[in-house]
Protein backbone atom coordinates (compact mmCIF):
# COMPACT_ATOMS: atom_id res chain seq x y z
CA UNK A 1 0.00 0.00 0.00
CA UNK A 2 1.17 3.24 -1.08
CA UNK A 3 0.85 6.35 0.83
CA UNK A 4 -2.13 8.11 0.33
CA UNK A 5 -2.01 11.81 -0.30
CA UNK A 6 -4.69 14.22 2.04
CA UNK A 7 -6.93 14.37 -1.09
CA UNK A 8 -7.32 10.83 -1.67
CA UNK A 9 -8.96 10.61 1.90
CA UNK A 10 -12.18 12.68 0.61
CA UNK A 11 -15.20 10.82 -0.34
CA UNK A 12 -15.40 11.20 -3.92
CA UNK A 13 -18.51 10.86 -6.18
CA UNK A 14 -18.86 10.59 -10.13
CA UNK A 15 -21.20 8.69 -12.59
CA UNK A 16 -19.44 5.36 -14.01
CA UNK A 17 -21.42 5.18 -17.02
CA UNK A 18 -21.19 7.33 -20.33
CA UNK A 19 -23.52 10.54 -20.29
CA UNK A 20 -26.44 10.95 -22.81
CA UNK A 21 -29.74 8.45 -22.39
CA UNK A 22 -29.88 4.98 -21.53
CA UNK A 23 -31.74 2.36 -20.02
CA UNK A 24 -29.34 2.38 -16.24
CA UNK A 25 -26.92 4.83 -15.29
CA UNK A 26 -24.79 3.91 -12.95
CA UNK A 27 -23.33 6.66 -9.88
CA UNK A 28 -20.27 5.40 -7.87
CA UNK A 29 -19.16 7.02 -4.51
CA UNK A 30 -15.98 5.86 -2.77
CA UNK A 31 -13.96 7.29 0.56
CA UNK A 32 -13.72 7.08 3.82
CA UNK A 33 -17.43 8.88 4.23
CA UNK A 34 -19.22 6.67 1.85
CA UNK A 35 -21.38 4.63 3.93
CA UNK A 36 -22.83 8.54 5.99
CA UNK A 37 -22.98 9.44 2.56
CA UNK A 38 -25.24 6.42 1.65
CA UNK A 39 -27.23 6.43 4.81
CA UNK A 40 -28.74 10.01 3.56
CA UNK A 41 -29.09 8.99 -0.09
CA UNK A 42 -30.69 5.92 0.83
CA UNK A 43 -32.63 5.59 4.66
CA UNK A 44 -30.51 2.74 5.56
CA UNK A 45 -27.77 0.24 3.99
CA UNK A 46 -27.72 -2.64 2.35
CA UNK A 47 -26.70 -5.96 2.86
CA UNK A 48 -23.30 -5.91 1.90
CA UNK A 49 -22.11 -7.25 -1.66
CA UNK A 50 -25.73 -8.08 -2.29
CA UNK A 51 -28.48 -5.89 -4.97
CA UNK A 52 -30.88 -4.32 -2.96
CA UNK A 53 -33.83 -2.41 -4.34
CA UNK A 54 -33.82 1.20 -2.66
CA UNK A 55 -35.47 4.95 -3.15
CA UNK A 56 -33.15 7.71 -3.39
CA UNK A 57 -33.35 10.94 -1.87
CA UNK A 58 -31.69 14.04 -2.10
CA UNK A 59 -30.03 15.87 0.90
CA UNK A 60 -33.65 17.37 1.31
CA UNK A 61 -35.03 13.55 2.12
CA UNK A 62 -37.00 14.28 -1.15
CA UNK A 63 -37.00 11.12 -3.28
CA UNK A 64 -35.07 11.59 -6.54
CA UNK A 65 -35.63 7.81 -8.32
CA UNK A 66 -35.27 4.21 -7.48
CA UNK A 67 -33.35 1.58 -8.28
CA UNK A 68 -30.45 -1.08 -7.23
CA UNK A 69 -27.99 -0.27 -4.72
CA UNK A 70 -24.55 -2.59 -4.44
CA UNK A 71 -22.27 -1.72 -0.99
CA UNK A 72 -18.57 -2.55 -0.46
CA UNK A 73 -17.68 -1.93 2.74
CA UNK A 74 -13.86 -1.22 3.90
CA UNK A 75 -11.17 -2.75 1.77
CA UNK A 76 -13.29 -5.24 0.33
CA UNK A 77 -13.95 -3.47 -2.94
CA UNK A 78 -12.70 -1.95 -6.14
CA UNK A 79 -11.54 1.15 -5.16
CA UNK A 80 -9.76 -0.58 -1.70
CA UNK A 81 -12.60 1.79 0.63
CA UNK A 82 -15.94 1.79 1.29
CA UNK A 83 -17.86 1.94 -2.37
CA UNK A 84 -21.23 2.39 -3.10
CA UNK A 85 -22.76 2.43 -6.81
CA UNK A 86 -26.11 3.72 -7.30
CA UNK A 87 -27.89 2.10 -10.30
CA UNK A 88 -30.92 4.24 -11.29
CA UNK A 89 -33.17 4.97 -14.39
CA UNK A 90 -30.40 6.12 -17.56
CA UNK A 91 -31.12 9.99 -17.85
CA UNK A 92 -28.56 12.85 -17.65
CA UNK A 93 -30.98 15.11 -15.29
CA UNK A 94 -31.75 11.71 -13.07
CA UNK A 95 -27.81 10.74 -12.76
CA UNK A 96 -27.17 14.82 -12.31
CA UNK A 97 -29.64 15.23 -9.51
CA UNK A 98 -27.84 11.87 -7.98
CA UNK A 99 -24.25 13.27 -7.89
CA UNK A 100 -25.80 16.80 -6.50
CA UNK A 101 -27.48 14.83 -3.83
CA UNK A 102 -24.05 12.93 -3.30
CA UNK A 103 -22.61 16.34 -2.81
CA UNK A 104 -24.91 17.82 -0.75
CA UNK A 105 -24.35 14.95 1.91
CA UNK A 106 -20.35 15.29 2.05
CA UNK A 107 -18.84 13.83 -1.36
CA UNK A 108 -16.83 15.77 -3.85
CA UNK A 109 -16.76 15.44 -7.24
CA UNK A 110 -14.00 12.81 -8.59
CA UNK A 111 -11.22 13.46 -10.69
CA UNK A 112 -10.67 11.58 -13.96
CA UNK A 113 -9.40 8.31 -13.26
CA UNK A 114 -9.38 8.88 -9.78
CA UNK A 115 -11.42 5.56 -8.58
CA UNK A 116 -8.41 3.90 -10.29
CA UNK A 117 -6.02 5.76 -8.22
CA UNK A 118 -7.48 5.00 -5.19
CA UNK A 119 -7.35 1.23 -6.19
CA UNK A 120 -3.45 1.77 -6.64
CA UNK A 121 -2.53 3.92 -3.39
CA UNK A 122 -4.45 1.10 -1.73
CA UNK A 123 -2.98 -1.61 -2.83
CA UNK A 124 -5.65 -3.23 -5.06
CA UNK A 125 -3.67 -2.75 -8.52
CA UNK A 126 -0.13 -1.73 -9.45
CA UNK A 127 0.28 0.77 -11.85
CA UNK A 128 0.68 -1.66 -14.95
CA UNK A 129 -2.64 -2.87 -14.10
CA UNK A 130 -4.10 0.17 -13.18
CA UNK A 131 -3.09 1.36 -16.78
CA UNK A 132 -4.55 -1.60 -18.01
CA UNK A 133 -7.84 -0.25 -17.16
CA UNK A 134 -7.79 2.26 -19.50
CA UNK A 135 -6.32 0.48 -21.95
CA UNK A 136 -9.33 -2.29 -21.92
CA UNK A 137 -11.65 0.78 -22.43
CA UNK A 138 -10.16 2.23 -25.39
CA UNK A 139 -8.96 -0.51 -26.98
CA UNK A 140 -9.95 -0.29 -31.22
CA UNK A 141 -9.43 -4.12 -31.87
CA UNK A 142 -10.92 -7.30 -30.30
CA UNK A 143 -7.33 -9.06 -29.63
CA UNK A 144 -6.50 -5.38 -27.85
CA UNK A 145 -9.15 -6.07 -25.76
CA UNK A 146 -8.28 -9.39 -24.70
CA UNK A 147 -5.08 -8.68 -24.02
CA UNK A 148 -5.64 -5.44 -21.90
CA UNK A 149 -7.27 -7.96 -20.00
CA UNK A 150 -4.56 -10.11 -19.75
CA UNK A 151 -2.35 -6.85 -18.68
CA UNK A 152 -5.18 -6.14 -15.87
CA UNK A 153 -5.03 -9.63 -14.35
CA UNK A 154 -1.61 -9.49 -13.87
CA UNK A 155 0.37 -11.13 -17.18
CA UNK A 156 2.47 -8.16 -17.62
CA UNK A 157 3.17 -7.44 -14.23
CA UNK A 158 4.35 -10.69 -13.52
CA UNK A 159 6.99 -10.91 -16.04
CA UNK A 160 8.11 -7.49 -14.41
CA UNK A 161 8.18 -8.68 -10.89
CA UNK A 162 10.02 -12.38 -12.56
CA UNK A 163 12.72 -10.17 -14.80
CA UNK A 164 13.22 -7.80 -11.24
CA UNK A 165 13.51 -11.14 -9.54
CA UNK A 166 16.34 -12.51 -11.16
CA UNK A 167 17.79 -8.78 -11.05
CA UNK A 168 17.52 -9.17 -7.56
CA UNK A 169 19.72 -12.31 -7.56
CA UNK A 170 22.40 -11.40 -9.77
CA UNK A 171 22.73 -8.17 -7.67
CA UNK A 172 22.91 -10.66 -4.34
CA UNK A 173 25.45 -12.95 -5.86
CA UNK A 174 27.68 -9.95 -7.48
CA UNK A 175 27.52 -8.33 -3.98
CA UNK A 176 28.08 -10.85 -1.83
CA UNK A 177 31.46 -11.34 -4.05
CA UNK A 178 32.44 -7.99 -3.39
CA UNK A 179 31.99 -8.08 0.06
CA UNK A 180 34.08 -10.70 0.85
CA UNK A 181 37.40 -9.45 -1.37
CA UNK A 182 40.05 -11.41 0.57
CA UNK A 183 38.15 -14.61 -1.14
CA UNK A 184 39.75 -13.16 -4.37
CA UNK A 185 37.24 -14.27 -6.37
CA UNK A 186 37.23 -14.08 -10.42
CA UNK A 187 34.29 -13.10 -11.99
CA UNK A 188 35.08 -14.46 -15.10
CA UNK A 189 36.09 -17.81 -13.54
CA UNK A 190 32.45 -17.89 -11.60
CA UNK A 191 30.31 -19.68 -13.89
CA UNK A 192 27.30 -19.37 -11.94
CA UNK A 193 27.58 -15.60 -12.19
CA UNK A 194 28.11 -16.52 -15.86
CA UNK A 195 24.86 -18.55 -15.89
CA UNK A 196 22.61 -15.87 -14.31
CA UNK A 197 23.95 -12.83 -16.31
CA UNK A 198 22.71 -14.68 -19.46
CA UNK A 199 19.25 -16.28 -18.12
CA UNK A 200 19.14 -11.95 -17.12
CA UNK A 201 20.30 -11.67 -20.64
CA UNK A 202 17.58 -13.66 -22.30
CA UNK A 203 14.93 -12.57 -19.85
CA UNK A 204 15.42 -8.96 -20.68
CA UNK A 205 15.52 -9.49 -24.68
CA UNK A 206 12.45 -11.72 -24.14
CA UNK A 207 10.43 -9.31 -22.02
CA UNK A 208 11.58 -6.20 -24.15
CA UNK A 209 10.31 -7.86 -27.42
CA UNK A 210 6.86 -8.85 -26.03
CA UNK A 211 6.63 -5.31 -24.67
CA UNK A 212 7.10 -3.68 -28.11
CA UNK A 213 4.67 -5.77 -29.87
CA UNK A 214 2.33 -4.92 -26.98
CA UNK A 215 2.53 -1.25 -27.20
CA UNK A 216 1.99 -1.42 -31.06
CA UNK A 217 -1.30 -3.66 -29.51
CA UNK A 218 -2.49 -0.74 -27.76
CA UNK A 219 -1.70 2.63 -29.85
CA UNK A 220 -2.24 1.15 -33.49
CA UNK A 221 0.38 2.46 -36.09
CA UNK A 222 -0.33 5.00 -38.76
CA UNK A 223 0.44 3.86 -42.54
CA UNK A 224 0.55 6.99 -45.01
CA UNK A 225 -0.67 6.63 -48.71
CA UNK A 226 1.37 8.38 -50.94
CA UNK A 227 2.52 8.41 -54.36
CA UNK A 228 1.88 10.06 -57.72
CA UNK A 229 -1.70 11.45 -58.89
CA UNK A 230 -3.86 8.96 -60.57
CA UNK A 231 -1.62 5.78 -59.36
CA UNK A 232 -4.43 4.05 -57.24
CA UNK A 233 -4.18 5.72 -53.85
CA UNK A 234 -8.12 6.30 -53.05
CA UNK A 235 -8.71 3.32 -54.36
CA UNK A 236 -6.74 1.36 -52.15
CA UNK A 237 -7.59 3.04 -49.01
CA UNK A 238 -11.16 2.34 -49.84
CA UNK A 239 -10.62 -1.26 -50.54
CA UNK A 240 -8.50 -2.16 -47.30
CA UNK A 241 -11.53 -0.08 -45.45
CA UNK A 242 -14.05 -2.04 -46.86
CA UNK A 243 -15.76 1.47 -47.88
CA UNK A 244 -16.27 4.19 -50.37
CA UNK A 245 -13.86 6.63 -47.92
CA UNK A 246 -12.62 8.52 -50.49
CA UNK A 247 -13.61 9.78 -54.04
CA UNK A 248 -12.11 7.84 -57.31
CA UNK A 249 -12.37 9.08 -60.99
CA UNK A 250 -10.13 8.72 -63.89
CA UNK A 251 -8.78 12.32 -62.91
CA UNK A 252 -5.36 13.02 -61.72
CA UNK A 253 -5.70 14.85 -58.28
CA UNK A 254 -9.19 13.95 -57.20
CA UNK A 255 -8.06 14.48 -53.94
CA UNK A 256 -7.18 17.07 -52.35
CA UNK A 257 -7.17 16.94 -48.40
CA UNK A 258 -6.21 14.06 -45.89
CA UNK A 259 -8.89 11.47 -45.42
CA UNK A 260 -8.45 9.00 -42.52
CA UNK A 261 -9.64 5.26 -42.20
CA UNK A 262 -9.16 3.22 -39.28
CA UNK A 263 -9.10 -0.34 -40.09
CA UNK A 264 -8.38 -3.93 -38.34
CA UNK A 265 -5.63 -6.29 -39.23
CA UNK A 266 -5.20 -9.56 -37.56
CA UNK A 267 -5.95 -7.50 -35.01
CA UNK A 268 -3.56 -4.97 -35.34
CA UNK A 269 -5.14 -1.47 -35.38
CA UNK A 270 -3.66 0.31 -38.52
CA UNK A 271 -4.90 3.83 -39.51
CA UNK A 272 -4.71 4.66 -42.91
CA UNK A 273 -4.22 8.20 -44.38
CA UNK A 274 -4.70 9.31 -47.81
CA UNK A 275 -2.64 12.22 -49.51
CA UNK A 276 -3.00 14.06 -52.12
CA UNK A 277 -0.73 12.81 -55.37
CA UNK A 278 3.05 14.49 -55.00
CA UNK A 279 3.31 15.93 -58.63
CA UNK A 280 5.19 19.04 -59.56
CA UNK A 281 3.56 22.67 -61.31
CA UNK A 282 0.40 21.80 -59.38
CA UNK A 283 -2.66 24.49 -59.31
CA UNK A 284 -2.74 26.38 -56.24
CA UNK A 285 -5.64 24.08 -53.77
CA UNK A 286 -3.50 20.56 -55.00
CA UNK A 287 -0.30 22.50 -53.67
CA UNK A 288 -1.63 23.28 -50.10
CA UNK A 289 -2.98 19.35 -50.34
CA UNK A 290 0.39 18.54 -51.19
CA UNK A 291 2.06 20.38 -48.29
CA UNK A 292 -0.61 18.57 -46.16
CA UNK A 293 1.00 15.22 -47.31
CA UNK A 294 4.39 16.06 -46.15
CA UNK A 295 3.15 17.37 -43.34
CA UNK A 296 1.35 14.05 -42.15
CA UNK A 297 4.00 11.95 -43.47
CA UNK A 298 5.70 13.53 -40.78
CA UNK A 299 3.96 11.62 -38.03
CA UNK A 300 4.06 8.04 -40.07
CA UNK A 301 5.03 4.91 -38.64
CA UNK A 302 5.74 4.42 -41.82
CA UNK A 303 4.66 5.38 -45.65
CA UNK A 304 2.53 2.90 -48.62
CA UNK A 305 4.24 3.96 -51.79
CA UNK A 306 1.88 3.67 -54.47
CA UNK A 307 2.90 3.52 -58.60
CA UNK A 308 1.11 2.50 -61.07
CA UNK A 309 2.70 -0.98 -62.62
CA UNK A 310 1.34 0.03 -65.97
CA UNK A 311 3.94 3.31 -66.38
CA UNK A 312 7.38 3.29 -66.71
CA UNK A 313 9.83 3.51 -63.86
CA UNK A 314 10.31 7.67 -63.43
CA UNK A 315 9.89 8.33 -59.73
CA UNK A 316 12.49 8.38 -57.28
CA UNK A 317 11.64 7.59 -53.75
CA UNK A 318 14.20 9.57 -52.10
CA UNK A 319 13.18 13.11 -52.24
CA UNK A 320 9.64 12.81 -50.97
CA UNK A 321 10.04 11.36 -47.42
CA UNK A 322 11.42 11.95 -43.95
CA UNK A 323 14.76 10.87 -43.57
CA UNK A 324 15.15 6.50 -41.90
CA UNK A 325 11.14 6.64 -43.25
CA UNK A 326 10.45 2.92 -43.42
CA UNK A 327 8.70 2.18 -47.07
CA UNK A 328 6.58 -0.60 -48.47
CA UNK A 329 6.45 -0.21 -52.49
CA UNK A 330 3.21 -1.33 -53.84
CA UNK A 331 2.56 -1.53 -57.35
CA UNK A 332 -0.74 -1.13 -58.40
CA UNK A 333 -2.91 -1.76 -61.48
CA UNK A 334 -1.12 -5.27 -62.09
CA UNK A 335 -4.02 -6.36 -63.51
CA UNK A 336 -3.85 -4.26 -66.41
CA UNK A 337 -0.26 -5.70 -67.00
CA UNK A 338 1.07 -8.72 -68.69
CA UNK A 339 2.13 -12.24 -66.90
CA UNK A 340 5.48 -11.75 -66.26
CA UNK A 341 4.51 -8.28 -64.42
CA UNK A 342 2.67 -10.09 -62.03
CA UNK A 343 4.97 -12.49 -60.24
CA UNK A 344 4.76 -11.84 -56.75
CA UNK A 345 7.24 -10.09 -54.63
CA UNK A 346 10.00 -11.74 -52.98
CA UNK A 347 9.86 -9.23 -49.61
CA UNK A 348 7.82 -7.59 -47.57
CA UNK A 349 9.30 -4.19 -49.03
CA UNK A 350 7.79 -4.48 -52.36
CA UNK A 351 4.37 -5.24 -52.99
CA UNK A 352 2.40 -6.86 -56.69
CA UNK A 353 -1.30 -6.02 -56.11
CA UNK A 354 -4.22 -4.68 -57.99
CA UNK A 355 -6.99 -2.73 -55.86
CA UNK A 356 -9.54 -2.85 -57.97
CA UNK A 357 -9.82 -7.03 -57.56
CA UNK A 358 -8.15 -7.55 -54.37
CA UNK A 359 -4.87 -9.52 -56.10
CA UNK A 360 -2.50 -9.06 -53.78
CA UNK A 361 -3.94 -7.43 -50.43
CA UNK A 362 -3.23 -10.11 -48.48
CA UNK A 363 0.41 -10.30 -49.28
CA UNK A 364 0.26 -6.39 -47.66
CA UNK A 365 -1.38 -6.95 -44.69
CA UNK A 366 1.43 -9.56 -44.25
CA UNK A 367 3.91 -6.75 -44.88
CA UNK A 368 2.03 -4.27 -42.83
CA UNK A 369 2.40 -6.38 -39.80
CA UNK A 370 5.68 -7.74 -40.30
CA UNK A 371 6.81 -4.45 -40.65
CA UNK A 372 5.23 -3.69 -37.28
CA UNK A 373 7.03 -7.17 -35.68
CA UNK A 374 3.41 -7.99 -34.77
CA UNK A 375 2.73 -11.02 -34.06
CA UNK A 376 -1.28 -12.70 -32.99
CA UNK A 377 0.57 -14.27 -29.70
CA UNK A 378 -2.83 -15.72 -29.11
CA UNK A 379 -3.27 -16.01 -25.25
CA UNK A 380 0.05 -15.03 -24.40
CA UNK A 381 -0.11 -11.10 -25.73
CA UNK A 382 -0.41 -8.06 -23.18
CA UNK A 383 -0.61 -4.62 -23.81
CA UNK A 384 2.15 -2.35 -22.72
CA UNK A 385 2.84 1.41 -23.25
CA UNK A 386 5.61 3.63 -24.43
CA UNK A 387 6.85 4.14 -20.90
CA UNK A 388 6.77 0.44 -19.83
CA UNK A 389 9.27 -0.17 -23.14
CA UNK A 390 11.12 3.43 -22.49
CA UNK A 391 11.75 1.92 -18.96
CA UNK A 392 12.69 -1.68 -19.86
CA UNK A 393 14.98 -0.38 -22.85
CA UNK A 394 16.53 1.94 -19.43
CA UNK A 395 17.22 -0.80 -17.53
CA UNK A 396 18.14 -3.14 -19.68
CA UNK A 397 20.78 -0.36 -21.33
CA UNK A 398 21.82 -0.65 -17.34
CA UNK A 399 22.27 -4.20 -17.42
CA UNK A 400 24.66 -3.97 -20.68
CA UNK A 401 27.39 -1.76 -19.49
CA UNK A 402 27.42 -3.41 -16.07
CA UNK A 403 28.29 -6.67 -17.73
CA UNK A 404 30.86 -4.68 -20.43
CA UNK A 405 32.50 -3.38 -17.27
CA UNK A 406 32.84 -6.66 -16.13
CA UNK A 407 33.69 -8.51 -18.86
CA UNK A 408 36.22 -6.00 -19.86
CA UNK A 409 37.61 -4.29 -16.46
CA UNK A 410 36.37 -7.37 -14.08
CA UNK A 411 34.57 -3.88 -12.43
CA UNK A 412 32.27 -5.81 -9.96
CA UNK A 413 31.20 -2.96 -8.24
CA UNK A 414 30.55 -1.11 -11.49
CA UNK A 415 28.10 -3.92 -12.55
CA UNK A 416 26.36 -4.27 -9.14
CA UNK A 417 25.62 -0.68 -9.10
CA UNK A 418 24.09 -0.78 -13.05
CA UNK A 419 21.98 -3.56 -11.71
CA UNK A 420 20.72 -1.61 -8.54
CA UNK A 421 19.85 1.10 -11.45
CA UNK A 422 18.37 -1.42 -13.69
CA UNK A 423 16.34 -2.73 -10.98
CA UNK A 424 15.12 1.21 -10.18
CA UNK A 425 13.86 1.34 -13.38
CA UNK A 426 12.06 -1.82 -13.78
CA UNK A 427 10.45 -0.45 -10.63
CA UNK A 428 8.75 2.33 -12.24
CA UNK A 429 6.68 0.18 -14.54
CA UNK A 430 4.61 -0.99 -11.81
CA UNK A 431 4.66 1.82 -9.81
CA UNK A 432 6.78 1.12 -6.60
CA UNK A 433 9.08 3.63 -7.25
CA UNK A 434 6.75 6.92 -8.95
CA UNK A 435 6.36 10.34 -8.73
CA UNK A 436 3.29 11.82 -7.98
CA UNK A 437 3.79 14.48 -11.12
CA UNK A 438 4.16 10.75 -13.22
CA UNK A 439 0.83 8.94 -11.24
CA UNK A 440 -0.99 12.48 -12.28
CA UNK A 441 -0.22 12.81 -15.88
CA UNK A 442 -1.04 8.82 -16.12
CA UNK A 443 -4.81 8.76 -14.18
CA UNK A 444 -5.73 12.44 -15.43
CA UNK A 445 -5.66 10.39 -18.99
CA UNK A 446 -8.39 8.00 -17.80
CA UNK A 447 -12.19 9.09 -18.10
CA UNK A 448 -14.37 10.06 -15.13
CA UNK A 449 -16.15 7.28 -13.01
CA UNK A 450 -12.76 5.06 -13.39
Amino acid sequence: MHDRPEYIRDTIVAPATPPGKGGVAVVRISGDDAESVGLKILGDMPKPRHASKRIFYDGASRPIDSGIVLYFPGTASYTGESVIELQGHGGPIITNMLLEAAIECGARRAAPGEFSQRAFLNGKLDLAQAEAIADLIDSGTAQAVRAAHRSLTGVFSLAVFTLIETVIQLRLHVEAAIDFPEEEIDFLSDQALLTKLKTCEVTFTDLLHKAAAGRILRDGLRFVIAGQPNVGKSSLLNYLSGQDAAIVTEVAGTTRDIIREQIDIEGLSVELVDTAGLRDNPDRIEAEGIRKAREVMQTADAILWVKDATAPETESLAEPFPPDLPVIVIRNKIDLCDNDAREPPTSNQSINLSAKTGTGMEALKSAITAFAGYEDNGEGAFTARRRHVVALQQAFDHFCIGRAALIDDRAGEILAEELRLAQSSLSHITGDFSSDDLLGRIFSEFCIGK
